[in-house]
């Protein structure tokens, strides 16, 4: 029969080893929650860091955006190298043949009936009469000379049949081969691929010049 000393013994080993083994069980408790209290300070700082970069990203992507259309709204606001302005044109509606001072005419008193301006290509010369009235709803007027290149006539055929507010016609009397009229606006051209003419027709369709913004370019005169 063991002695009582050697019981004593035993049970003194048996409470250290559980003692032991609950400290090891506390300690790697305590190791993982380090770990995990580490790695949520990781994800708040990736997250922090992450949401500032878009944020600075939005921030100058909308900065950029609006400085983009602040060069727009500014490059609308300059004259185009070249062009002549006129203001002050009367806007009456007249029924008799009108004596304009510059050819073709950029506004002035004009035909009750305004010409069909939504993209139409006309192969005879117009009315003067009908067209400013076109121009007083905003519309481009392109006009050529005999000396425009046929190359350029076809150009700017394809450009103003896709561009609603804008009509075409031979102007045989004008001094420049292309010439791009608007309401009070003008500008002569030799050739199509001046950047100038895309300037012109950004800024004058229904542009900020136009008296009647938004009047209809259809249903007037087709011919």
């Amino acid at each position: 029969m063991a002695s009582a000393d050697s019981k004593n013994t035993n049970a003194g080993k048996g409470k250290n080893s559980s003692k032991a083994k609950s400290e090891t069980r506390r300690a790697r408790i305590e190791e993982q929650r380090r770990a995990e209290r580490a790695r949520d300070r990781r994800n708040r700082i990736i997250t922090i860091v992450a949401s500032t970069a878009i944020l600075a990203g939005l921030v100058g992507g909308g900065w950029y955006l609006i400085d983009r259309a602040n060069e727009k709204e500014q490059a609308k606001a300059a004259p185009i190298s070249g062009e002549k302005t006129w203001s002050n044109l009367s806007r009456n509606h007249v029924t008799t043949t009108v004596k304009y001072p510059m050819a073709p005419p950029v506004g002035g008193n004009h035909a009750p009936v305004w010409q069909d301006c939504n993209g139409n290509v006309y192969t005879q010369q117009l009315q003067n009469e009908n067209a400013v009235h076109s121009l007083e709803h905003g519309a481009v007027w392109v006009t050529y000379n005999n000396k425009a290149a046929d190359t350029d006539v076809k150009a700017l055929a394809a450009k103003v049949a896709k561009t609603p507010y804008t009509l075409m016609s031979p102007y045989p009397s004008e001094s420049s081969p292309i010439t791009l009229t608007a309401w009070g606006h003008q500008l002569n051209v030799a050739k199509v691929s001046d950047a100038r003419v895309n300037d012109f027709f950004d800024k004058y369709v229904q542009g900020k010049q136009t008296p009647e913004p938004g009047a209809a370019c259809t249903g007037g005169k087709s011919s």
